[in-house]
Formats: C-alpha cells, sequence, structure tokens
C-alpha cells in the first residue's frame, strides 16, 4: 500500500473499511512489479434519497437539521470529520473519500415533500453539515441550487458553509434571501498560507479567493461569517490573528473557531499527512493535541469535541476572544434569521391558481 502523497490529494493511502468483515494485506514478493498513478481519476454515481434532510440532536451545533447533497468531498481536506461515513457505503474513508463521490438525485423534489408534511417547524437548515455542498461537481449537477430555490420560494432560512468560490455563482439567489433575513454564510478560513492549503486542503479555494468571496458575498448584501477550522496546533494556530484580521478587513461580520477533531480513520490518515509533509513537527502535533482531548487522539464527548481541553486551550480560546473583539467579529452569527415567514411550498403544481 503506497503512502506516497498524490498531486491533488489530501489522503495518502485508503485505510481498511471498518465494516468488512475481512482485510487484505498486500506483500512485495518480489515479482510482481506494479507501478502505481500518482494522480487518481475522480468517479462520480448517482443515488436516489429517500429523504433530504438529516436530523441531530447534538449540543454542540447551532442547527438540528441539514442538507448534504454529496457523499465524499474532493476538496480532499485531510483534516475532515466526515471522512469515517465513507465507510457505510463500503468506501474508504482514505482516498476514496475524495475520489470516489456520490451525487444525490431529486434531492429538491425530497425537500418539498419534508417541508410539507403535517407538524413540520421552521427552523434554519443547515446546507454542507457533512461534506462541501459547492464542491467541483457541483458546477454541472448544481443540486445546492435546485435546493436554494425550493428554500427561496418558501421563505425558509439556511446557513450555508463553503471553502468554494462556486457560491458566487448563486450570488442572485443569495443576495433576495438576505434582504428578507433568510441566509448567513460561512466561509471556512483555515490559513493564509499557498503552500499550506495546497497539501491540507488540496482541492479547496486558495487563502486570496476565499477572501474575494466574503468582500464579493458582503457587496451583496449577503451576510457573511468566517470558521477559523480547524485550528491545528503547530500547524496554523500562530495563524489566528492574522486570519481574523484579513476576514474582518475582508467584511466578514463573525467568526467562531474548533480545535482539529480526528475521529476513527482521521487519526491514522491525519498522522500519515504529518508525516508526509511535516515529519520534523508530528511528534509536537500529535503530542498537543493529545494534551488538548485527555491524552486520547479524540474526544466525541458533547461539549468537549469542538473544542478541547486543558492549557493550550484555554490560550488558543484567549487568543481568538481578544483578536475577535478587537475587529468587531460578533459571537452570534446566526441571530436574525426569519422564521415565521416559512409558507410551505406546493408539493404539486396548483391546477386552480
Amino acid at each position: 500500500m503506497s503512502s506516497s502523497p498524490r498531486k491533488g490529494r489530501g489522503a495518502t493511502f485508503n485505510p481498511d473499511n471498518r465494516f468488512l468483515p475481512s482485510r487484505v494485506e498486500r506483500e512485495d514478493d518480489g515479482w510482481w512489479q506494479e507501478i502505481e498513478t500518482t494522480r487518481l481519476p475522480t468517479q462520480i454515481q448517482q443515488e436516489t434519497p429517500r429523504t433530504a434532510l438529516s436530523w441531530n440532536r447534538s449540543p454542540d451545533l447551532g442547527f438540528d437539521r441539514s442538507l448534504n447533497p454529496y457523499r465524499g468531498c474532493e476538496h480532499g481536506c485531510i483534516y475532515c470529520y466526515a471522512r469515517p461515513s465513507h465507510a457505510y457505503w463500503d468506501l474508504s474513508p482514505g482516498l476514496d473519500f475524495e475520489t470516489r463521490l456520490i451525487a444525490k438525485h431529486g434531492m429538491a423534489d425530497r425537500l418539498r415533500e419534508e417541508l410539507c408534511k403535517p407538524g413540520y417547524v421552521c427552523r434554519p437548515i443547515n446546507l454542507s453539515g457533512n461534506t462541501d455542498c459547492y464542491q467541483p461537481l457541483e458546477a454541472d449537477y448544481r443540486t445546492t441550487r435546485s435546493l436554494l430555490d425550493v428554500l427561496l420560494e418558501c421563505r425558509h432560512p439556511v446557513t450555508l458553509v463553503t471553502k468554494s468560490t462556486l457560491i458566487l455563482r448563486d450570488r442572485d439567489l443569495l443576495a433576495q434571501m438576505a434582504e428578507r433575513r433568510l441566509v448567513r454564510v460561512f466561509i471556512s478560513l483555515t490559513t493564509l498560507d499557498d503552500d499550506l492549503k495546497r497539501t491540507l486542503e488540496p482541492r479547496a479555494a486558495s487563502p486570496t479567493a476565499r477572501l474575494k468571496v466574503i468582500r464579493e458575498l458582503g457587496d451583496c448584501g449577503i451576510p457573511v461569517g468566517v470558521l477559523v477550522a480547524p485550528v491545528i496546533p503547530a500547524i496554523n494556530d500562530s495563524e489566528i490573528e492574522r486570519l481574523l484580521t484579513a476576514a474582518a478587513s475582508a467584511g466578514a461580520s463573525s467568526a467562531s473557531w474548533t480545535l482539529l477533531r480526528l475521529p476513527r480513520e482521521v487519526a491514522p490518515l491525519f498522522e500519515a499527512w504529518l508525516e508526509a509533509h511535516y515529519p520534523a513537527r508530528a511528534a509536537k502535533v500529535m503530542s498537543l493535541i493529545r494534551q488538548s482531548r485527555g491524552g486520547q487522539n479524540n474526544d466525541s464527548r458533547f461539549g468537549h469535541r469542538m473544542q478541547g481541553d486543558g492549557l493550550f486551550v484555554d490560550m488558543i480560546a484567549q487568543r481568538f476572544r481578544h483578536a475577535a473583539r478587537r475587529h468587531g467579529l460578533s459571537r452570534r452569527p446566526d441571530a436574525g434569521l426569519d422564521t415565521g415567514s416559512f409558507r410551505p411550498p406546493l408539493a404539486q403544481p396548483d391546477l386552480f391558481s
């Protein structure tokens, strides 16, 4: 199994699917001379979902429902907490997660059906609760835009998270929603270092491009917040103040942060990434992570998983709080969305209208 970096990909290998009853290990017997390609093509298959909305009861999240048009993500962010979910589809959370994608067909129709159900209570829906709804295949599938069409039609509020410039394509819809207090956008801003971005988030937009997105959406009257996520000890934590300065200069109105999470297969993938790109720093990075996670690679407890505990976390929180206050970046990014104007969409055309 190769563990060498591949151009344009974040993971260096495919860990075993944890649900498979058996595992296969390759051994070099000196006979087979296989030349592995350094480039892996992106493969896309379609799925017809039975429902559109995903529900959660996590007190760590600011929403209880989300829309996820795609499974897997071509951005290839090595730290992505959604990687382990690919195992549910008999795929690896490693390279498969960023090369073997699943596009959901008919999401807008499923959403209409669910919003029409008796007893549905309107609260903000989050777009990209799992993977980025504006990753590259959205340019062809346009599923995110179709979902925004439905939400605008029925006056349903939405929060949206992305690190892609493709969101600018939909500024017309987002501007109309902003006029009605129905949308708030969050841009994930992890680093200002282009070299770090190329290995950490290989197919995501550059830092400069993301700042441009903040500026252009703001010029359209669309409220934009920044997520400094994840903060990675000894990798990007030194950039916190500069990231907030750049975000505020671009017009961001709010900011928040989370500490790196390493659930399940993400931990070995991240450690392999460290050894490939930052071998001299790998031990220090993992030591600081474990100091912030009760001695483990990950702490999944509610109330702890997003920011951790300990002296390092306290220092990060204090630095972030002071920098955010200095730049006037509020801590209530979802306040003010209108849930009172919701009107259920028509499930089918009204013959008498």
